[in-house]
């Protein structure tokens, strides 16, 4: 009979009630923060994975709490560069039967079965997403963030692409494509910034909360 409820949709509910629980009580004061998304499969000697441990310490030195996936890749790199700050590194880890292993860089880490649960968490605590080149996953993050900006599910926040070389190719297919079908509209593209240097996600972040106001850290971005 438990063996049973175990297995049961009712059982299901009170996991997801439990990894919800822990999730707002461990970051309940986490403070502003920023989430930065990117590749499991970049290792150090990528260019992006360099640039990932410099805006994350950069932001982190600044006041800004840095939450990745957990994992390897630009997910390392960013937890790392956050230890490298004053701030929190935060990592929301996802159980995976392949690919994602946990990184040694978090001072806070959880760990999700659900990655409903853990989409949750990366919106609900951040103030901004920077997101670095990445696959299928990096591509969900930045589309759902969009989507529930377009559809006001959640206040208009900085979503920052780092990398045009990357990301251009996929811009200019929405200009050409969904622009003229009519599926999106010109006025989307304000929703999303590209950035090639560190120092523009801090001057956007502190642009979008001069504007708009917001938790924004008091200490300005160095180099």
């Amino acid at each position: 009979m438990i063996e049973d409820l175990r297995k049961s949709e009712t059982w299901r509910v009170f996991r997801i009630q439990a990894e919800l629980v822990e999730g707002f009580e461990n970051l309940y004061d986490l403070g502003p923060a920023v989430t930065i998304f990117g590749s499991a499969r970049l290792g150090e000697e990528s260019y992006y994975y360099q640039q990932a441990v410099k805006v994350a310490k950069m932001l982190s030195a600044a006041g800004f709490s840095i939450v990745t996936g957990g994992g390897p890749g630009i997910m390392e790199a960013a937890n790392k560069g956050a230890q490298m700050g004053k701030s929190k590194s935060v990592g929301l880890n996802i159980m995976l039967p392949h690919e994602q292993s946990s990184n040694g860089h978090q001072d806070i880490k959880l760990s999700f079965r659900y990655f409903f649960v853990r989409k949750l968490m990366f919106i609900k605590y951040a103030i901004a997403f920077v997101i670095f080149p990445g696959g299928f996953g990096t591509m969900d993050e930045l589309f759902e963030a969009l989507t529930l900006v377009q559809t006001g599910k959640i206040e208009s926040f900085p979503i920052i692409l780092f990398g045009r070389e990357y990301w251009q190719g996929l811009v200019d297919w929405m200009k050409s494509t969904l622009v003229p079908k009519g599926t999106i509209g010109r006025g989307d593209f304000a929703f999303f910034h590209i950035v090639d240097e560190p120092l523009e996600i801090c001057e956007l972040l502190h642009e979008h909360y001069r504007v708009f106001g917001g938790p924004i850290p008091l200490n300005d971005c160095e180099k």
